[in-house]
C-alpha cells in the first residue's frame, strides 16, 4: 500500500512539473516559448503558398532553433485597446508560464483616433495598456519584451522618409525605461532599412504589384503600411540582431 502511495505521489509530481520550459539534469533550460502579440505588421497571413504578404513574428522561426517554439498571437487590424476587450490578451495569459517570453509590439491601430473601439491616448489608455501587458506578465514568470512599431514606407516628394506614428513610439521608450524592459526599437532600425532601399526600392519590402501582376492581386496592390516576403525577412533579421544584443538569454536559440 506504501508502495502504491509513493507512484501515485510520483505520477502527481510529474504531471505538476513547469512545462513552460525543459530542463536537463543539470537544470539548465533547453526549450523556451515566445508568445508574440501585436498587429498585422507582426501577425501570421493565411495561404502562404499564394498570398505575397508576410508578418515579421510570421517568419522569425526561421531563425530559431527547433529548441523554441513562437505562438503569434499578434492579429490584423488589433490595438492595444481591442485586443484586451476582445479577451485575446486573457487568452495569451492562460497559455503563460514561468520561463516564457512576450514579445510586445501595438500602435499602427492605437492610432486611429476615427474608431473609437481601437484608439488610445498615447499618454494615457496606450502607455497603461503597454504597463499592463508587462506587469502581467511578469507576474506569471515570463519576460516581456517592448517592440516600437515598423515604419510605414512614407517618402515625400523630396525623398524623405516622413515619420507617421507621432508619438506612439516614444511612449514605448518610456514604458521600457521606467519599467526596465528590454526594448526593441523597430521604428529606429526600420527608418534605416527603408532609406537603404531608397524611395522607389523600398517598394519591393512592401506589397507594390500592377495589375495582373500575380494571381493573388488581380487587380494590382499599392500598400506601403504591409510587408512582403522580404521586407518581412528583413525586419525580422533586425530584430533578431537586437534581440542577441539586448536579451542574451535568447542567444542560444538563434541559428
Amino acid at each position: 500500500m506504501k508502495v502504491f502511495k509513493l507512484l501515485l505521489l510520483l505520477v502527481f509530481l510529474v504531471a505538476c512539473k513547469d512545462t513552460s520550459k525543459n530542463e536537463d539534469d543539470s537544470g539548465r533550460v533547453t526549450s523556451i516559448n515566445i508568445h508574440t502579440i501585436g498587429d498585422s505588421t507582426m501577425a501570421n497571413k493565411p495561404n502562404p503558398e499564394e498570398n505575397p504578404e508576410r508578418g515579421w513574428a510570421q517568419l522569425l522561426p526561421e531563425f530559431l532553433t527547433n529548441s523554441a517554439t513562437v505562438f503569434n498571437h499578434a492579429v490584423n487590424g488589433r490595438s492595444t485597446r481591442s485586443f484586451i476587450n476582445e479577451k485575446r490578451w486573457d487568452s495569451v495569459m492562460k497559455q503563460l508560464k514561468k520561463g516564457d517570453f512576450v514579445f510586445i509590439q501595438f500602435g499602427h491601430n492605437d492610432q486611429k483616433v476615427n474608431d473609437p473601439k481601437r484608439y488610445t491616448n498615447p499618454h494615457t489608455s496606450y502607455r497603461n495598456n503597454l504597463i499592463k501587458f508587462v506587469e502581467e506578465s511578469r507576474s506569471k514568470g515570463a519576460m516581456p519584451v517592448l517592440f516600437t512599431s515598423i515604419v510605414r514606407r512614407n517618402f515625400n516628394a523630396d525623398g524623405t522618409l516622413v515619420d507617421t506614428h507621432g508619438v506612439y513610439p516614444m511612449e514605448v521608450r518610456l514604458v521600457a525605461q521606467d519599467l526596465d524592459v528590454p526594448l526593441i526599437d523597430l521604428q529606429y532600425l526600420t527608418e534605416q532599412l527603408e532609406e537603404s532601399y531608397g524611395a522607389e526600392g523600398s517598394k519591393t519590402l512592401h506589397l507594390h504589384y500592377l495589375p495582373n501582376a500575380i494571381p493573388y492581386y488581380p487587380e494590382g496592390k499599392t500598400d506601403d503600411t504591409h510587408l512582403s516576403v522580404l521586407g518581412a525577412t528583413e525586419v525580422a533579421k533586425l530584430a533578431v540582431e537586437e534581440l542577441r544584443k539586448k536579451v542574451p538569454s535568447l542567444g542560444d536559440y538563434f541559428k
